[in-house]
């Protein structure tokens, strides 16, 4: 009865490590935030070309080569491609002051997170 408790037990904590690693790669989530990041490069220049970095600081996953695949994986699938279109609609119609504000905010947060977590030297 004990060893049943024990694997429930693991396999409980397995599907909860992979339901969070799936929340951090998902090509929904990642679609708006690369939107909305392409904004803030706009705003914001010192920010340029640190778009993943700023990613995977946001879920404290140490750049390197594996997150980066997986990135470019989920960034060719089709799931993502059609709700960049769709975030990219949206964004352009979001244009109102109170809008471009929250976002302004939003990006500021962003880069100090990014800046807060250290990046290995490529």
């Amino acid at each position: 009865m004990r060893i049943h408790r024990l694997l429930a037990t693991a396999l409980a904590l397995a599907s909860a490590t992979v339901a969070a690693e799936d929340r951090r790669y998902d090509p929904k989530a990642l679609a708006r935030y690369d939107v909305s990041y392409v904004r803030c490069e706009s705003s914001f220049p010192e920010m340029k070309g640190h778009r993943d970095d700023a990613y995977l600081s946001l879920w404290r996953i140490k750049p390197g080569p594996r997150p980066a695949a997986r990135l470019t994986e989920i960034r060719n699938s089709a799931l993502y491609k059609s709700e960049h279109r769709l975030a990219t609609r949206q964004a352009a119609s979001a244009s109102e002051p109170a809008a471009v504000k929250a976002l302004e905010r939003q990006c500021r947060g962003l880069w100090g997170e990014a800046q807060r977590t250290p990046t290995p030297p490529r």
